[in-house]
């Protein structure tokens, strides 16, 4: 089967300072988080938790194109992207 994103909900994770999104394999759930700091340059430090989310959603075909060439290399349980 193929990596789909039929689910557009994602979510900003506090402990690890990434916006969460999933992907499913057929039945299986997979995880991936994309860290905040390549998602926003922080210019100041008052960018709220809505900033990240916005910044995700408008790179959203971009990461989940990457998203899904990174699955493809190499099946694993959690996926972290940097894009550094």
């Amino acid at each position: 089967m193929t990596l789909m994103f039929p689910n557009r909900s994602r979510s900003y994770d506090d402990a690890r300072n990434a916006v969460r999104f999933l992907g499913y394999d057929g039945m299986f759930e997979v995880p991936f988080f994309i860290e905040a700091a390549a998602l926003i340059k922080p210019e100041s430090p008052e960018i709220l938790v809505s900033d990240y989310l916005v910044a995700f959603d408008a790179a959203r075909g971009t990461i989940l194109e990457v998203a899904a060439k990174v699955y493809a290399r190499g099946r694993r349980t959690l996926y972290v992207q940097d894009f550094r």
